[in-house]
């Protein structure tokens, strides 16, 4: 198939390359010019084990530009990929999926050939019926399902692993008005043989939506019943292991810690609270979800001070990532953690192996350590990402406060405190 993907960003990134690497022929459409060189360079404009890999394999499959409407004009199938950030008061910012689909209408317009457009950025329930389509009808003169088809396909990968998501994910969601989109996105994931899952637009949306909140529920209900666990001297990790053989709970999420970050779990939950309140629904437990993320990092900080007075003190911090494989800071826990040290006086040194660089743009008022091994000897460490190599660090002349359960940490360091243990 030609496929036009507008968004070179996380998603539309490795959608597209993935998506090359199964025979398509594709064009990443991006109004970032830096991106667009980067991936003629050979390399993805993000970081995701095994992309860059893809993307040279693939070139001859993959061009780049800047122009919507040329991408669109020159594809049969557009996949729209573009980011849905948040307002202040949690609801979803959707000027970008508006910018593209007013766009696509407008190559639409001068051009008479019938086209598939799939939303694939994250937008609330009704939103691609009821603004995305209005935009692109009044701006191709032309009418849903008769012109074009239009439907949803949520993504689900996990940064870190996504490439592997992609090709072995365990369901593909489709949000379809009629059987002709339904019959383009089985042509499109046929190699994958994966279960497809058939249901209205509106509720391929709410499905994506329904999914990362549970998740992030699930780990602030983990961390609940951890600072129940720590307070009570009961090891969590052994009553999530558990719980988790139940067939019914399953043991995925259960790592009590110091919460959740990344692009999706605090921007989505937050938006299905304000979706909820538009509905005139109460959502009790989503604000809980939130409240109780929003605190557990500072719990890392309440542990150091049981030891010693961190004024002045030089205070090392293991991990920026929001998490291990992937260099996205996106609401990641270091930077409650990080700013409440320096406003208690606290001098900060802190390593990663991916994020220094983003990290530093915005708080650049700490020493980035390129060793990790350096920020242990410092004697005073919060480990706040799982990165693997941490487990291989000598932690015996430190006292260590660890929010992601490193087991050498735990055997070695000469004052252990785990958050949920």
């Amino acid at each position: 198939m030609q496929i036009s993907v507008i968004g070179a960003g996380y998603v539309g990134c490795v959608t597209g390359i993935c998506l090359a690497e199964i025979g398509h022929n594709v064009i990443l459409v991006d109004k970032d010019p830096r991106k667009l060189e980067t991936i003629l360079s050979g390399k993805s404009p993000v970081f995701e084990c095994g992309l860059d890999n893809l993307l040279i394999k693939n070139h001859q499959r993959i061009r780049t530009t800047g122009n919507i409407q040329k991408a669109v004009c020159e594809t049969e199938l557009t996949i729209v990929c573009v980011g849905t950030p948040q307002n202040e008061d949690g609801s979803t910012d959707l000027q970008f999926v508006k910018n593209v689909a007013a766009s696509i209408g407008k190559a639409m317009e001068s051009d008479n050939r019938f086209r598939t457009i799939i939303i694939k950025s994250t937008v609330l329930p009704g939103t691609t019926e009821n603004i995305i389509v209005p935009i692109l009808e009044r701006e191709s003169g032309k009418r849903a399902g008769e012109d074009f088809d239009i439907g949803m396909n949520p993504e689900f990968l996990k940064e870190g692993c996504a490439v592997e998501d992609f090709f072995h994910t365990d369901r593909i969601v489709v949000g379809a008005q009629n059987q002709k989109t339904r019959t383009v996105l089985d042509n499109l994931y046929r190699q994958l043989n994966a279960p497809i899952f058939y249901t209205s637009i509106k509720n391929a949306e709410m499905i994506k939506y329904v999914s990362n909140a549970f998740l992030a529920t699930k780990i602030s209900f983990a961390n609940e019943i951890g600072n129940m666990c720590k307070a009570a001297g009961i090891d969590t990790d052994e009553v999530f292991s558990g719980v988790g053989m139940d067939t019914r709970i399953s043991p995925h999420f259960f790592r009590s810690g110091i919460g959740f970050g990344g692009s999706c779990f605090p921007k989505d939950v937050n938006a299905l609270i304000h979706f909820a309140e538009l509905q005139g629904v109460d959502p009790r437990l989503l604000r809980a979800t939130i409240a109780t993320n929003d605190t557990q990092p500072l719990k890392m900080i309440t542990l150091l001070k049981k030891h010693l007075d961190i004024n002045r003190k030089k205070i090392g911090v293991l991990g920026l990532a929001f998490k291990p494989g992937t260099d996205d800071i996106r609401e990641s826990r270091a930077f409650p953690i990080i700013r409440q040290l320096l406003q208690e006086g606290a001098e900060v040194l802190a390593y990663d192996p991916l994020a220094m660089v983003s990290f530093s743009a915005i708080i650049p008022g700490i020493q980035y350590i390129s060793s990790a091994q350096d920020v242990v000897n410092t004697g005073t460490v919060l480990i706040v990402t799982e990165w693997e190599e941490f487990e291989h660090l000598d932690y015996h002349s430190a006292l260590v406060i660890d929010g992601r359960r490193i087991r050498k940490a735990q055997k070695e360091a000469v004052i252990y405190e785990g958050i949920c243990w």
